[in-house]
């Protein structure tokens, strides 16, 4: 189990968890030392000096607070949502009032594949099997404190000979509410945004799309050095226009129903959480950046992504453009992940620079992750599709001394749809597509030895 430190990156915060420390850091947050009284020392000095520590003291505690252990989550839910990036709730050990809200979003995306119907037979497969009003009853969550309020729908602009249901939306996450009384436990009204990972073949081949390209988000400044991944902007911007009953892209779709919750619960407190696990990280980094560059959140409404074993999304603009923008992202990963590692296994951030001095032409080309990083370690090597699965990832949070690798029947099992996919890619000779499948099947094996 990997110990709680600080790894040592140019370009990223990363800690590692686990219940075992190796290092710990002392802090003296609002601890100003006095002077040492002498009888030369003036009545006016004393007071000037006082003064002065009192002011340094209230500076510090307003610059870096301090969160107890006992702390509710309505007294610090800006912290937990990343105001500070994270500090101090991370290490030297993970705050216990952050990890219950790391596995209450990750409960959250986990909805989705439990509500997700696989059934080929179903009217409903690739759909939600539930109505907005009962999924959270019928998946158990039915206690959560929150109201779907839209699904939400997304298809990548791909045709691929070998699917075996056409490339039409298909349900891929929801858009959810605080109820009121929540709002007193939370301390603000929370809309969560939540999306699952890859099922179908259009899907895996947006993952496996490894060329970037400019975002174009927003239309008042195209921001050319702002490059995305094409598969996943694909997947968030294609419509079906052209379908007699085609949906709107999952872009406009979930910008037009965030815009209604924040004009709906304007004056409120309010935050904006979107969660998601592999490819749904993609797109909630997408969408909390497209909200943000977008200016939705016009009252500085704080927007979080949650990233369970989420791939590299974009450069290191859109890293750099993210931060400016102050969107927070934790991502939660597994070092035995190697969907994590994706795309940019060799050109990414620790690449672009030499001797963490000097940067290379081709850096604006280089993949970059986003956000601060919290660490898992897990591997089985009887069950190698584990160390991807999202509900491996939310057992190790939730009890990290003793964990059971179980997996619901509804997990993709990445290893086999990515050899699923080489296999239909060989039959109908799709070179590129096969060699990214192939890449991806290897670098998955790898993970073995």
């Amino acid at each position: 189990m990997a110990s709680t430190n600080i790894m040592p990156n140019q370009n990223m915060k990363h800690v590692s968890f686990s219940e075992n420390i190796r290092t710990t850091r002392s802090h003296s947050f609002g601890q100003v030392p006095l002077p040492k009284k002498t009888e030369e020392t003036s009545t006016a000095a004393r007071v000037s000096v006082v003064a002065a520590s009192l002011v340094a003291t209230a500076a510090l505690a307003t610059a870096r607070p301090i969160i107890k252990t006992g702390s509710s989550l309505a007294h610090l839910w800006r912290q937990i949502q990343g105001s500070n990036d994270w500090e101090d709730l991370v290490q030297p050990k993970l705050h216990p009032l952050l990890r219950e809200e790391i596995v209450r979003y990750g409960e959250f995306v986990n909805a989705c594949y439990k509500a997700f119907d696989l059934d080929p037979t179903s009217k409903r497969y690739l759909n939600c099997k539930y109505g907005k009003k009962s999924m959270f009853r019928e998946v158990g969550m039915e206690s959560s404190g929150y109201e779907v309020t839209k699904y939400i729908y997304a298809t990548p602009d791909i045709s691929f000979p070998i699917q075996t249901v056409d490339s039409c939306g298909r349900w891929i996450g929801y858009v959810a509410v605080s109820s009121d009384e929540s709002v007193r436990r939370l301390g603000r009204r929370d809309v969560v945004i939540t999306f699952r990972g890859t099922v179908t073949n259009p899907e895996w081949i947006a993952n496996l799309m490894s060329s970037l390209t400019p975002a174009r988000l927003d239309p008042h400044n195209n921001r050319p050095d702002v490059k995305v991944e094409a598969g996943f902007l694909s997947l968030y911007t294609s419509d079906e226009s052209e379908c007699k009953f085609g949906l709107g892209s999952c872009r406009e779709q979930l910008l037009s129903e965030v815009s209604r919750l924040l004009t709906k619960y304007k004056g409120e407190e309010l935050s904006i959480t979107v969660a998601g696990h592999s490819m749904g990280s993609s797109l909630a980094l997408l969408l909390a950046y497209d909200i943000a560059e977008l200016g939705l959140n016009k009252e500085k409404t704080p927007i979080t992504v949650f990233s369970f074993g989420g791939p590299r999304v974009g450069n290191s603009g859109f890293k750099q453009r993210c931060e400016e923008l102050g969107v927070k992202v934790l991502r939660i990963v597994n070092v035995n992940d190697p969907i994590t590692k994706m795309p940019g296994v060799v050109f990414n951030e620790n690449f672009r620079v030499l001797g963490g001095r000097y940067e290379f032409p081709w850096s604006c080309s280089c993949y970059a992750h986003v956000g601060v990083e919290l660490v898992l370690d897990f591997f089985n090597v009887q069950n190698l599709s584990c160390v991807h699965d999202l509900e491996t990832y939310i057992s190790l949070l939730k009890c990290p001394k003793r964990l059971r690798i179980e997996r619901d029947s509804t997990t993709v099992d990445i290893l086999n749809r990515a050899r699923e996919m080489l296999m239909g890619a060989q039959q109908f000779n799709l070179l590129p597509w096969r060699s990214s499948a192939t890449d991806t099947v290897n670098f998955v094996q790898s993970q073995k030895t």
